[in-house]
């Protein structure tokens, strides 16, 4: 009796990349793209006005990103939308003094 076996990738866990884009990137070049086409795709200037602006996007994103962690957009939007001050309780429904000691040290 032959042992049987299946060969696997050997990369399981890499990320989906499309010509060095992730998913979210590509989402926001296209939407770029499309809200530029409409609003200039019927000028003269189409070239300059909706896909030099997309080109240098593009390329902004894929030399900056360079070297950064996966989903490093997205978390850096959410970083950029969250509040400036991070608090672990919130904030108290009434603004009483602690009560104090009668005859204690404290007392004058």
């Amino acid at each position: 009796m032959a042992l049987k076996y299946t060969s696997v990738s050997k990369c399981l866990d890499k990320k989906l990349r499309i010509a060095g884009f992730e998913i979210p990137d590509l989402l926001i070049l296209f939407l770029t793209v499309s809200i530029l086409n409409f609003v200039f795709g019927q000028t003269d200037l189409k070239l300059f006005l909706v896909w030099i602006p997309s080109a240098l996007l593009a390329a902004l994103l894929y030399f900056g990103k360079k070297g950064k962690p996966d989903n490093f957009l997205v978390h850096w939007m959410r970083f950029q939308f969250r509040p400036g001050v991070l608090r672990a309780f919130s904030d108290p429904t009434s603004s009483n003094n602690p009560p104090s000691l009668k005859g204690g040290v404290n007392e004058q």
